[in-house]
């Protein structure tokens, strides 16, 4: 009769235990979880913090991710978009659905030679495009299937109209001297 008391008590502290060290484990899986989901962002497009507020002209300087490619966000007609960039595309070039998106309107029908082979699709004037603080107006492009949705190929009609250094892991786009 007199261990009941103390047997409850024992049984309460020890459910009470257990729910906490559970508690715990759902707290640090959480917190891994988020953490590491930030890693791979950060892999994957070490650029995310490139200020769009970037004085006008700056030179923008974007380091490699993990897949050996500079992917940055940017803007097209005031849009936010994420480009990686490739100077082996002539045009700035986004799918049908993100034109859509972006309210673009396709432009006569093209068929471009792409990594892929070759597809069908528009050429289009892009309004602006803006990387960083660097921008251009009335930018050829391309739409056509032969690209994912959630990016933009930053092509040579961008790339070209200033000047490019690749240094190791790092690529600095700035304004052409008159």
């Amino acid at each position: 009769m007199g261990g009941e008391p103390v047997a409850d008590a024992q049984r309460t502290t020890r459910r009470l235990g257990l729910g906490m060290m559970l508690l715990c484990w759902v707290v640090m899986l959480a917190l891994a979880v988020w953490w590491f989901s930030g890693v791979e962002s950060r892999r994957a497009n070490p650029n995310l913090e490139l200020s769009r507020h970037a004085a006008p002209g700056a030179p923008v300087t974007l380091a490699r991710n993990a897949a050996g490619h500079f992917v940055a966000p940017g803007e097209i007609d005031g849009q936010p978009v994420t480009f990686l960039l490739d100077t082996g595309a002539t045009y700035v070039s986004l799918s049908r659905g993100l034109a859509e998106r972006l309210g673009l309107q396709p432009g006569p029908a093209a068929t471009f030679t792409t990594a892929n082979g070759r597809v069908q699709g528009h050429l289009a004037t892009l309004d602006s495009v803006r990387l960083g603080g660097l921008s251009a107006r009335r930018v050829a492009g391309s739409i056509h299937a032969g690209i994912g949705d959630d990016m933009v190929l930053l092509g040579m009609s961008f790339l070209g109209r200033f000047d490019i250094q690749i240094r190791a892991d790092h690529l600095t786009l700035s304004p052409r001297e008159p």
